[in-house]
């Protein structure tokens, strides 16, 4: 399908950006790599008048070590954080789930921060963060806060965001100790997960977000305290779909996606060394 009409304009600046999306207000939606955008567009779920352009901002494409956490720009490709250094030796489960994300041109194109902005439960980073207990930096006209990733996504394709802010940052603790398992299970390469489990062992501490489990990206707390108190993998894997509400479409029912969580949760652990 065709998109309805809209107008068009580019940012050069972060405040440049803030300013129209102040004066366009929910009319408006920001454009980075466009592969979350542009599909609804053309679907017609989404009919902004007004689209801004925020691709060339490069003063939001980073990877630093920042502290006891790494920063990364919103606007960083998927690709570099696949192969950054740094990534992989603090956070290799980010590295680790960023390498399955689509196809490599989707992955040179698209962003970080427009993955998680876009808040969809079946994609793969969301989880990720949400597993790796990272947070998010939001700006907007009265400056910037810090949202925890567990708050951040709050209903299907809904954020924390409003609608004069943007994300510009994504923080994830150092773990260079940990082990991790990134699991999915989807019918070829580049399609979206049927199910996934994003899972981090660093000591005493288990970090497990599950992809397409519920209306949001959500973590598996029942497992996450079964490890913490002593059980096996089995056992904890047991507990992953618990309170969640999976949704049955054409790839799976509500059943088989429960079974699915607590198997590639199971595999995740035993890979992290479980």
């Amino acid at each position: 399908m065709i998109p309805v009409a809209f107008d068009y304009e580019r940012a050069d600046s972060l405040d440049h950006a803030l300013a129209l999306l102040a004066e366009h207000g929910d009319e408006a939606k920001l454009l980075a790599g466009g592969h979350s955008l542009l599909p609804l567009m053309k679907y017609r779920l989404a009919a902004p008048s007004m689209v801004i352009d925020i691709g060339r901002l490069s003063d939001l494409s980073y990877v630093r070590q920042d502290g006891d956490h790494i920063a990364i720009g919103a606007l960083t490709r998927h690709r570099d954080v696949e192969v950054s250094d740094l990534v992989t030796a603090e956070a290799g489960l980010l590295a680790a789930a960023t390498a399955k994300v689509g196809d490599p041109q989707v992955r040179h194109r698209g962003t970080l921060g427009g993955s998680l902005a876009h808040g969809d439960p079946a994609s793969d980073l969301p989880a990720t963060v949400v597993a790796l207990r990272g947070s998010l930096v939001v700006s907007g006209p009265d400056g910037s806060r810090e949202v925890q990733a567990d708050d951040f996504f709050t209903g299907f394709l809904e954020t924390d965001l409003a609608d004069d802010e943007m994300l510009t940052e994504v923080r994830i603790p150092r773990r260079p100790d940990a082990t991790w398992s990134f699991q999915k299970f989807n019918r070829r390469a580049q399609d979206w997960a049927i199910v996934g489990a994003a899972v981090v062992l660093d000591g005493g501490t288990c970090g497990v977000g599950l992809v397409n489990m519920d209306s949001r990206p959500v973590r598996a707390a029942g497992v996450e305290a079964a490890v913490a108190s002593g059980a096996s993998a089995e056992d904890a894997a047991s507990l992953a779909a618990d309170g969640l509400e999976p949704t049955a479409d054409l790839n799976a029912s509500v059943d088989y996606r429960c079974h699915l969580a607590r198997v590639l949760t199971r595999r995740g652990l035993e890979e992290s060394g479980r």
